[in-house]
């Protein structure tokens, strides 16, 4: 008797499709899901901002007092080459806003964190201090230079959001 081995049928391969798609429509049906979840899941920093606030060489500021609508999305510390603290959160909107701090000149780190911002030679009134206005392609931003650290809120929110950051940054702990 002649082997089937190598002769297989469009008729086979159409079963072989059919077992293998049940299958996934069975484990799809049975495998918790939520469609209506958000896919962006908010971050814990409370550990990274301790951390940063013992070691970097500037007071380290983070928000507080913000409204729970505020989602924070991203921490990091890096204290070599001066690269800083950062903290990104996401406004009332879902636009991003993001803390950016560094013993870098503003005239270089910026433009690096701001993706490519210019000072506009004007400032923003937040809460009695005045911070420089950038403003990029992407991003604009709020700056802010003393005692040797350049603090930078930025992002695709409004100006009107970036103060709202700025002007609840704290350094204490």
């Amino acid at each position: 008797m002649a082997s089937k081995r190598g002769k297989q049928t469009v008729r086979d391969m159409f079963l072989s499709m059919t077992v293998i798609t049940a299958l996934a429509g069975v484990i799809y049906l049975f495998i918790p899901h939520d469609d209506t979840a958000d896919p962006i899941k908010a971050v814990d920093y409370r550990v990274e901002l301790a951390t940063a606030r013992r070691a970097a060489p500037y007071p380290v500021a983070a928000p507080a007092g913000l409204s729970e609508k505020w989602k924070p999305t991203s921490v990091s510390y890096e204290g070599r080459n001066g690269a800083g603290w950062h903290l990104g959160f996401l406004d009332p909107d879902g636009r991003y806003v993001a803390v950016e701090q560094s013993t870098v000149p503003a005239g270089k780190y910026v433009p690096e964190v701001s993706r490519q911002a210019k000072d506009t030679g004007r400032t923003y009134d937040v809460a009695g201090e005045a911070w420089q206005h950038w403003e990029g392609p992407k991003y604009d931003a709020l700056v802010l230079q003393a005692e040797g650290v350049t603090t930078v809120v930025t992002g695709s929110a409004p100006t009107e959001s970036l103060a709202e950051m700025a002007a609840a940054l704290e350094t204490s702990s």
